[in-house]
């Protein structure tokens, strides 16, 4: 399709941009290893839905379009044609008010479906950024509509993920409005920990590809509310963190916290601990000769 073509065209010119030799030679190698096409079966798998009993032939084949870390895939006002799937890499969608300030929407990752919003006023209303370096595959609606016709079942697939993405909206919205700061913050990182397991990746130990002003702008936070409590989470054990590097260490604490204790008692409890586990660690004394 002509749209594929120049959108793939701006990215290559986009990514003439490099000016490290360095960055330019990991580019080259992640390019050549990228897929540039995909069957309506991987893309059914890739969305965790059942593929349609048809045969299948270059009709069904969906592009995929490589973007880096920085480039938009769509932006804000953009006409919509094309909804977009996660193959690899992580990314953000951003409303943009009138001052520049942006609102992080969903941090879309592997799997995930995105664009739908531009479905009803046939332009994109939010604006999509890749976190990472992005596979993306590109879904025509034109297509995917042709496809629907053809296998209702297939269609029931799409929907199901579609309602899919706005029930996490939605829950996300409730959360904003009946949770503490802390609680939001540890439900961000089950919702995490959910996602990454989901993939066939470790829940436990994983990299935040966002930013914390980037988890402040999706949790209704601000920077400095995530830092601290990161660091109190930190501090009782619940995780472990370095930089963006996080371990989470009592997945149950987090998925039922409601608030943190004062700081005073959370200094008390950290200061026990360590003294438990230092007394735990002390190897113990032989018995005197003669006993």
């Amino acid at each position: 399709m002509q749209i594929e073509y120049k959108q793939e065209n701006t990215v290559l010119a986009t990514q003439q941009n490099i000016v490290s030799q360095p960055a330019r030679a990991a580019e080259a190698a992640w390019q050549r290893s990228a897929k540039l096409w995909s069957n309506l079966t991987e893309v059914c798998e890739l969305l965790r839905i059942s593929c349609p009993g048809a045969t299948l032939d270059s009709d069904f084949a969906f592009q995929h379009v490589q973007f880096k870390s920085g480039q938009r895939i769509h932006t804000i006002g953009q006409p919509f044609d094309m909804l977009y799937i996660v193959n690899s890499g992580f990314l953000k969608t951003v409303m943009i008010d009138e001052s520049g300030n942006e609102q992080v929407l969903s941090f879309p990752m592997k799997g995930d479906l995105f664009g739908i919003d531009g479905i009803h006023s046939r332009t994109y209303t939010s604006e999509a950024v890749a976190l990472s370096s992005c596979d993306i595959i590109l879904v025509p609606f034109k297509k995917f509509t042709s496809l629907g016709r053809s296998h209702p079942e297939l269609e029931t697939s799409i929907y199901s993920v579609m309602s899919r993405e706005l029930v996490r909206e939605q829950a996300m919205v409730s959360m904003l409005g009946s949770l503490s700061a802390e609680a939001r913050v540890a439900r961000f990182l089950v919702s995490l920990s959910d996602r990454f397991g989901a993939m066939g990746y470790s829940n436990k130990e994983f990299n935040l590809r966002m930013t914390r002003h980037e988890i402040g702008s999706y949790l209704g936070l601000t920077l400095e509310t995530v830092s601290r409590t990161f660091s109190a989470f930190n501090e009782i054990g619940l995780i472990s963190v370095d930089q963006r590097a996080i371990c989470i260490n009592d997945i149950s604490a987090l998925r039922t916290l409601r608030r943190l204790p004062p700081s005073r008692s959370r200094t008390k409890a950290a200061a026990a601990a360590a003294a438990n586990a230092a007394a735990a660690a002390a190897p113990v004394a032989a018995p005197a000769a003669g006993a």
